[in-house]
């Protein structure tokens, strides 16, 4: 598994395995086909490389184990050392992308397992949507942030496909287009009013825009 490397260097999306749930091997695959660079968070490592994948780059905080002694692993790869523990290890690893510039990444292993690392990966990702471009991808959903206006969020999706609209608190001015339910002007609180379980209504573009607060967009299948 170790093709991402036909593929040019921040030209795709960069790829963050973190330590939850493993996804199929079919979609592992895919990802790592189109990844130009490979991430993992120390504590995935093992089981990383019991998969024969090529990584890239280490990072995490090493609590368990000497730093220096992962470079005889694999070579060449880059081992980032994070000890601060102000941080989660997901989110260090959004900072050094960051830092090098990267424009997107998608994230695996990220759900599943742990309910709190759960919420606390998903959460994570609209503080970071004006910086660098983040999806977590699993086998039933794929997550990401959206932008409040002037963006507009447009993408074409085939008529029923499941999509949600998930507040990180308050969300106001959500405006939609071609969904089942849609919203003019609405609000969504989390814990109160979600906007779970919508559809596309018919084959097309889906729009959605909102004035303030933080949303997530959810594509799930069953």
């Amino acid at each position: 598994m170790s093709s991402h490397h036909v593929v040019r260097e921040k030209q795709e999306p960069a790829l963050i395995i973190a330590n939850g749930e493993a996804c199929s091997e079919d979609l592992l695959g895919q990802l790592l086909e189109w990844s130009p660079t490979v991430i993992v968070l120390d504590g995935a490592l093992e089981r990383v490389l019991d998969l024969g994948i090529k990584v890239d780059v280490i990072l995490g905080d090493f609590d368990t184990r000497n730093p220096e002694e992962l470079k005889i692993q694999q070579y060449p790869v880059k081992v980032v050392h994070t000890p601060d523990q102000e941080y989660p290890d997901l989110e260090k690893a959004i900072h050094y992308l960051i830092q090098e510039e990267y424009p997107a990444a998608n994230i695996i292993w990220a759900t599943g397992k742990r309910a709190d690392h759960t919420m606390t990966n998903i959460s994570i990702l609209c503080r970071y949507a004006n910086k660098i471009s983040l999806k977590i991808i699993d086998d039933y959903s794929c997550i990401f942030p959206i932008l409040p206006r002037p963006h507009v969020f447009k993408k074409w999706y085939k008529k029923g496909t499941n999509i949600s609209l998930m507040p990180l608190g308050t969300t106001t001015g959500i405006t939609t287009e071609n969904l089942m339910y849609n919203l003019h002007e609405g609000t969504l609180q989390l814990g109160y009013r979600n906007g779970s379980s919508n559809k596309v209504l018919e084959d097309g573009m889906v729009s959605v825009d909102f004035s303030e607060g933080d949303l997530l967009i959810m594509e799930c299948n069953d």
